[in-house]
């Protein structure tokens, strides 16, 4: 979409240095800096997670994370192993 804005003198050298720098359009880069400021800004409800991860190999072999019945039931199979 076209629009126009004022923005100031420095602040534009700096976005069009980054443009001729990351070989990407002026426009491109304003985005990137917009999308940044809202996140930023975003309610607390709405702001990205970040889950813990810990060690391990990966996913295991056989299992296929689009089926969700066979691997419910692997995850019963370690839980039962688990248990005793």
């Amino acid at each position: 979409m076209r629009t126009t804005v004022n923005i100031e003198e420095a602040l534009l050298v700096q976005a069009k240095q980054v443009a001729a720098r990351s070989h990407r359009s002026l426009g491109e880069v304003l985005n990137d800096a917009l999308r940044l400021l809202l996140a930023e800004r975003a309610p607390e409800g709405r702001r990205s997670v970040r889950l813990p991860t810990f060690g391990g190999s990966g996913l295991q072999p056989g299992v296929d994370l689009e089926d969700k019945d066979a691997l419910a039931a692997l995850l019963d199979e370690a839980e039962a192993r688990a248990a005793g």
